[in-house]
């Protein structure tokens, strides 16, 4: 059996050291990428499937200490390899803690180059290597699916099915709120599973006027209406061998859905203005946050299909529900937007993330993620209280139905800074706009 060459990720702002290395790997038949900041490396790991790392430690911006940090953290089963051209007791010894397999100072032999690749892949013969997984969606189990972050029991759930019908292509229903990454389900089903390298479609019903929908779902033959130039293909022929994803299936209007009713009942599709069916070899999976049942109900969407399109169903439960997989949704988007923005990664006070980790996110994953993204824009060195919108600080939750005096509501507000500050009454005053004195007043009437 021959395995594919390995792909080496190699780090470094020296463009002659890059060049070095790339020629040393491609004579021992390796696969390189080549970055040459931090940033650029990151946006590797995330698109490629890399089996060893190989950077240098001093760079301007962000160092390779931190990307080492990085990757040690978010893709653990990486070998990395250090290369640099300033040795110190102090980064060798960090280094080493942060997991890295070997160290080598710059100038070094083609000869201690290889030894040092072999040791980090775990081979003993370069001619002979053995495969290393490390694509990047697998690197975190527990934490990441493809792109679905979370550890919670709704999150591994869907995790299961998903794992269950990756390898088919059966027909599959997803339900959830706006904002809880229904998307990112139906890509980890298409991309985790054997049909990775065909196609993935994603469609947008709510996006597309209703007059365009059917043309651009399933194509159209020329002269079939005004502007119909030429025969045109539709999305479900690019998707042809893969997956369509039909977002905001509740949007079709009943022409569209006894069009999918056929391809999914005959596995085959009719352009607009032709007479002739073309077969077809398509997964569908849609998506709505609309209650199709009560649409059944109303007659406004076929129950026929509801019941073809179900065969699978699939619930993403909001983020309300599953509030333990905040930090790490909260690490992920810290992460982009702290690179994108600020050239660094960016912290978080507990403070805050306490402040996060109550809020109920009536916006879910896609609310989390534009708070984040302002918060980097608007942060110094870290995000602190003051980063987050009012909304967050001054959401108070209360039962429904209590009436309470003026009064008790501002006590339990106070109490609720103080719980979010740690009982930093500095703090609390500050983001209360009061002094400490008031606080207390405030606090014993």
């Amino acid at each position: 059996m021959q395995f594919k060459k390995e792909n080496i990720l190699i780090v470094d702002d020296d463009i002659h050291i890059l060049e070095l290395l790339q020629r040393h790997l491609q004579s021992w038949n390796f696969h390189s990428y080549k970055a040459v900041s931090v940033k650029e490396a990151v946006q590797i790991l995330r698109d490629t499937k890399i089996d060893l790392l190989i950077t240098d430690l001093k760079m301007p911006e962000i160092d390779g200490t931190e990307l080492i940090k990085f990757v040690s953290e978010h893709y653990p089963a990486l070998p990395k390899l250090v290369i640099t051209g300033y040795p110190s007791v102090q980064d060798s010894l960090a280094a080493i803690k942060s997991g890295v397999v070997d160290y080598l100072t710059k100038p070094f032999t083609k000869e201690e180059l290889s030894n040092a690749i072999e040791k980090s892949l775990g081979s003993t013969d370069i001619s002979s290597k053995k495969p290393v997984s490390t694509k990047a969606m697998d690197q975190k189990k527990g934490d990441a699916y493809g792109d679905i972050i979370g550890n919670s029991e709704k999150i591994n759930e869907v995790i299961q099915i998903i794992e269950r019908v990756k390898d088919n292509k059966a027909t599959i229903f997803i339900k959830g709120e706006s904002g809880t990454g229904k998307e990112l389900v139906a890509r980890a089903i298409h991309y985790q599973g054997k049909f990775s390298r065909a196609p993935f479609i994603a469609v947008n019903c709510g996006g597309i006027p209703e007059n365009l929908l059917e043309s651009e779902l399933f194509g159209y033959t020329k002269g079939a209406f005004t502007g119909a130039e030429k025969n045109r293909d539709g999305f479900f022929q690019a998707a042809n061998s893969g997956t369509i994803f039909l977002d905001e299936i509740g949007n079709a209007s009943t022409a569209v859905q006894s069009r999918l009713l056929r391809v999914l009942q005959e596995k085959e599709v009719v352009k607009v203005g032709a007479q002739k069916a073309d077969k077809i070899d398509v997964r569908i999976i849609a998506a709505t946050n609309s209650d199709l049942k009560e649409m059944i109900k109303k007659e406004t969407f076929r129950e026929d299909l509801y019941y073809r399109l179900t065969v699978v169903e699939i619930e993403v439960a909001p983020l309300r529900e599953r509030k333990e997989d905040i930090p790490l949704l909260v690490d992920k988007f810290l992460f982009k937007y702290g690179v994108e923005y600020k050239d660094r990664f960016i912290k978080i006070s507990s403070e805050a993330s306490e402040i996060l980790q109550r809020y109920d996110w009536p916006g879910n994953i896609r609310e989390l993620e534009n708070v984040i993204q302002r918060a980097v824009i608007m942060c110094d060195r870290h995000i602190d209280v003051e980063d987050l919108p009012d909304s967050l600080k001054y959401n108070i939750d209360f039962p429904k139905g209590e009436l309470l005096p003026l009064k008790e509501i501002e006590k339990r507000y106070i109490q609720k800074v103080l719980n979010a500050t740690n009982n930093n009454k500095t703090k609390a005053a500050e983001i209360l706009g009061i002094d400490r004195k008031t606080i207390r007043q405030k606090l014993s009437d």
